[in-house]
């Protein structure tokens, strides 16, 4: 031990001694570089910091980038918006078309050199010269800004609006303007500068549902863009800041007022002299006048980015980016619920200083019939009712009152309506007073804030966060799919929820317990007409959150809000009718969320910048509005009952009197009757395939298949009327 003992001292010893040889050897040779003076505080420190400062920052980079380059994850990205959709409605009429027909697109050099020019000197003037960022570019805007006060002038390159169009959401955030920047290089070194310019003129949104300048062309001047003048490539040039702003079918002067300014960029630019715009000055473009063609925008957008994630789920062997698309929509609904949102504004948006509104209305299989998002799609694309994120208020409690039902509670069951406390916050009713034990009806009629909370500790066991699981994951089984924040004022409706989603959730009470997906697409088809997917056939089937009992105690309990409670201007005649009104605190939204024993229905009013509602309520506009689109959406149809509710007092709904609504609406099938017309549909379709069969062996090597008349339907038999299943 003592030998160890020696070693391991003299082993020590020499390590330090070693060491510290080492390390004057070490400062001997570094006091060779020293350097003092001037040039130290003028190089050499300068220097270091550069290069720490820089390694810090290219690690900040990685770190930003990595997000950004998720983005283009998908092998795909390049073919994700080659979609080319036209869309029909339920009865087979065609109503709009979205996405990008590459198959007749111009290409690059087909398009006008003055097009090209009013575009670069616009959007970007330096685009052959920059490496994705124009980095003079910007600052010259920031500078500009900052002497404007405000935003006059945009710094994003044309390679950077690219990236937003493929990869990014209009949302205007830090986060997003950093991804822009990242993708736009990685574009940069993937495509060539006129691959990156041909994207651009086919991908940006041009106003009017258009995409890409071609179809802005043949939309606004009837013509193709390698046809378009002067003065009308300055307008169409003029379109890619604003599309709905300067879109000339809803503001021609301020349409013709940006191309004039497209017009200096030219000359301010260098591309054009003032001698060569002079006449597209005085000769400003004429436009197509649209003004009276409507389409139903809000739904359009809705269905195409449905179909856009379908067209990912299709089989590997469907090569084709053209479909034929039949919905879910009632174009005579969609019709009666978009005059019913601009009509409520108008009349009373001032008084109640309501901006916005949202709806939306489906089938109790989860097909959406008509979607409203916003009051006016030319002035703003968001959609309100299927992206805007909202707290319900207390058309949150059925779920709450669900999850209670499920944990051995009834109906009749005695509740308490006092003081109730979770940690510090404390719940009042909107009354501010107690009303003590009570029974769920009463307590789910009068929306007792108080009650939903103690309901919640019950369905826990005492325990408010067990309880509060239950009901979040109540909730997401019906249909929500937006993140819930276990708060304690969840039960009250402190979470947040789309329109369209929490409207199709409410649809598991009439059906008996069964939850449905809310869709817009029914049936997909190639352009060829073949049928390559069906909703009844390849979507998601309805299934079973809750008990048909529980389910029917909720329809009874919901009816009790219509008739007895604070949604009693949603009574419709001869219908019985069920739902929950929903007011959020300092009355930033105002919701009421219903159902009959045929369709289900939610309207949302409010504000895009969160300002309070003047004490609207949902037993106010909203149960307004949703009485004006349910009384038009059961007009002389098959009525059905809702289960746990007496019969309907009527068997076919009422039709409106004369003149009563602007919109007919038309004759309905009976269920037998639909069922019937879906069996004939089914039966060609088999039929024309097996025809196909048959006919393709004698097809011989000089034969030519017939060619398609543009426009025809399809090979595998007509596109039947889609019928009412009510």
């Amino acid at each position: 031990m003592l030998d160890l003992d020696s070693r391991l001292d003299f082993g020590l010893f020499k390590g330090f001694r070693w060491s510290r040889e080492i390390v004057e050897r070490f400062v001997v040779f570094m006091d060779r570089f020293y350097v003092g003076g001037w040039r130290r505080w003028l190089l050499v420190e300068p220097t270091s910091e550069a290069l720490t400062l820089g390694l810090v920052g290219l690690v900040l980079m990685l770190a930003l980038a990595i997000p950004a380059f998720n983005e283009t994850s998908d092998e795909d990205w390049l073919k994700k918006s080659e979609l080319a959709v036209v869309f029909l409605d339920r009865y087979g009429n065609e109503v709009g078309a979205r996405g990008i027909k590459h198959n007749d697109s111009v290409p690059l050099e087909d398009f006008p050199d003055h097009l090209i020019k009013a575009v670069l000197a616009t959007e970007d003037r330096r685009f052959y010269e920059h490496f994705g960022i124009d980095v003079a570019g910007t600052l010259r805007a920031v500078v500009t800004n900052a002497r404007a006060g405000g935003v006059v002038q945009g710094g994003s390159s044309l390679s950077q609006q690219l990236a937003k169009n493929l990869f990014l959401s209009n949302e205007r955030t830090i986060e997003r303007k950093v991804k822009e920047a990242f993708l736009a290089m990685w574009l940069e070194s993937r495509l060539t500068k006129n691959e990156i310019l041909k994207l651009y003129l086919d991908r940006a949104y041009m106003g009017g549902g258009t995409y890409g300048v071609d179809a802005a062309a043949q939309y606004y001047f009837g013509k193709s863009a390698r046809d378009v003048t002067l003065p009308e490539a300055a307008m169409l040039a003029g379109l890619f800041k604003a599309p709905t702003k300067f879109a000339p079918h809803i503001n021609l002067p301020a349409a013709r007022a940006r191309a004039n300014v497209v017009l200096d960029n030219l000359v301010e630019a260098g591309f054009m002299t003032d001698g060569q715009v002079f006449g597209a000055r005085r000769n400003p473009a004429k436009t197509i006048d649209r003004r009276d063609e409507s389409a139903p925008n809000y739904y359009l957008d809705f269905a195409f980015e449905e179909m856009r994630k379908l067209v990912d789920k299709l089989p590997k062997s469907i090569s084709e980016r053209a479909f034929v698309v039949r919905t879910a929509l009632d174009p005579g609904l969609q019709q009666v619920a978009e005059k019913a949102i601009e009509d409520a504004i108008k009349q009373y948006g001032r008084d109640y200083h309501a901006k916005q509104a949202a709806t939306a209305v489906a089938d109790l299989d989860g097909g959406i019939r008509a979607i409203v998002g916003g009051v006016d799609y030319g002035e703003s694309q968001f959609n309100r009712a299927t992206d805007a994120l909202r707290q319900p208020g207390s058309s949150f409690k059925p779920y709450v009152y669900a999850t209670a039902l499920m944990s051995g509670l009834k109906t009749n069951s005695q509740v308490i309506d006092g003081p109730i406390c979770v940690g510090n916050w404390c719940p009042k009713n909107y009354s501010g007073g107690f009303s003590g034990a009570t029974t769920m009806v009463s307590a789910l009629t009068r929306s007792l804030n108080t009650v939903a909370v103690w309901l919640t500790r019950k369905a826990g066991n005492g325990n408010d966060r067990a309880g509060r699981n239950k009901v979040v994951a109540l909730a997401k089984a019906m249909g929500l799919t937006t993140p819930l924040t276990d708060t304690p004022s969840l039960p009250i409706g402190a979470g947040e929820v789309r329109v369209f989603e929490h409207t199709v959730a409410y649809a598991t009470f009439p059906n008996g317990g069964k939850a449905v997906r809310p869709h817009a697409v029914l049936e997909v088809r190639t352009g060829m007409g073949e049928t390559i997917w069906r909703f009844d056939r390849d979507g998601p089937q309805p299934r079973e959150v809750m008990s048909p009992q529980v389910a029917a105690d909720m329809n009874f309990m919901m009816n009790k809000v219509v008739e007895e409670g604070t949604a009693r201007r949603a009574i419709l005649n001869g219908i019985k009718a069920a739902g929950k009104t929903g007011t959020t605190n300092a009355y930033r939204d105002a919701w009421f969320v219903g159902f009959t024993g045929n369709f289900v229905c939610g309207v949302w009013f409010g504000n895009d910048d969160y300002s309070p509602l003047n004490r609207m309520t949902g037993g106010s506009m909203p149960a307004m509005v949703w009485h004006t689109i349910m009384e038009y959406a059961h007009q002389g149809i098959e009525l059905k009952n809702i289960p746990g509710l007496p019969p309907n007092p009527a068997q076919i709904g009422p039709r409106i009197a004369e003149g009563g609504s602007d919109v007919p609406r038309p004759a309905m099938l009976s269920s037998k009757g639909a069922q019937s017309l879906v069996r004939i549909e089914r039966l060609l379709d088999e039929a024309a395939r097996a025809a196909a069969v048959a006919t393709t062996p004698k097809l011989g090597p000089q034969t030519e298949a017939p060619a398609r008349v543009p426009g025809a339907t399809a090979a595998a038999g007509p596109i039947l009327p889609a019928v009412r299943r009510d």
